[in-house]
């Protein structure tokens, strides 16, 4: 085969790679997301399940068989998840509900609200969300989306008399499974809406941000977090964020 067959015969098997990926991904039908190729997407969603909400569907099952009049819900992403990890204690000791998934963004957690906060007829919601808004998780979104975001979710909450603690995103100085973001900026730019919005509403804002950042707005290293990763807090920094939020729980 010359040299000139193979290129016409190679650019022939992209185009109709092409055509049959468009021709999936525009179908409408419930079939066509069967047989659909499997996409990784963040939060360990699926195309059939895009926030995950399989993913705490048996322990939510249980909570709702058991009436807790205390029962606070901390919906976030990986920071949240982790949280329980490094100190249990924290949680089952005051009951409190983890209900953070690694990797997600706000629209994620926006979807799987009901499911996961407001079915469980808690007391309270703690929301953390806007790390991986930033790091383009899920695509690129603006700043002012995902404070709309979180500001729905508060909506959602106060519309079912849920108390709301709107938390202040992590200081950040990059991301290392997705760099050249500038989050520093980003996340003060959040947080500045954040804020305004809970002064306004008369809700409790919950400001790790001010205890936890270094002077470039990152999350204080090796103190709260590791070299190596940025943006998860070690079992210190969980330990400041447990005093701040206690403090404004009890208040």
């Amino acid at each position: 085969m010359t040299k000139n067959k193979i290129i016409i015969s190679s650019v022939f098997i992209l185009i109709t790679m092409v055509l049959n990926a468009q021709e999936i991904i525009q179908a409408g039908k419930y079939d066509d997301l069967k047989i659909a190729p499997q996409i990784a997407i963040a939060g360990g969603g699926t195309l059939m399940d895009w926030a995950n909400i399989n993913f705490y569907q048996s322990s939510n099952e249980d909570l709702k068989k058991i009436d807790d009049p205390n029962r606070v819900v901390f919906m976030g992403n990986s920071i949240t998840q982790l949280w329980s990890r490094f100190d249990p204690s924290f949680f089952t000791d005051n009951s409190f509900v983890n209900r953070g998934i690694g990797g997600q963004t706000s629209p994620q957690m926006l979807v799987r609200f009901r499911s996961d906060v407001v079915d469980l007829n808690p007391k309270a919601v703690v929301i953390m969300a806007g790390t991986n808004d930033i790091a383009k998780n899920t695509g690129p979104i603006s700043i002012e989306n995902t404070a709309s975001n979180i500001i729905s979710m508060s909506e959602i909450a106060i519309a079912n008399n849920i108390d709301v603690y709107i938390c202040s995103t992590l200081p950040a100085i990059d991301f290392l499974w997705s760099p050249g973001q500038q989050p520093a900026t980003k996340v003060i730019e959040l947080n500045s809406i954040l804020e305004k919005y809970c002064t306004d509403n008369g809700l409790a804002y919950v400001n790790y941000y001010a205890s936890m950042a270094d002077s470039n707005g990152g999350l204080k290293v090796p103190k709260y977090t590791a070299e190596n990763d940025l943006v998860h807090p070690n079992l210190a920094g969980y330990k400041v964020m447990e005093k701040i939020i206690l403090s404004v729980l009890t208040n």
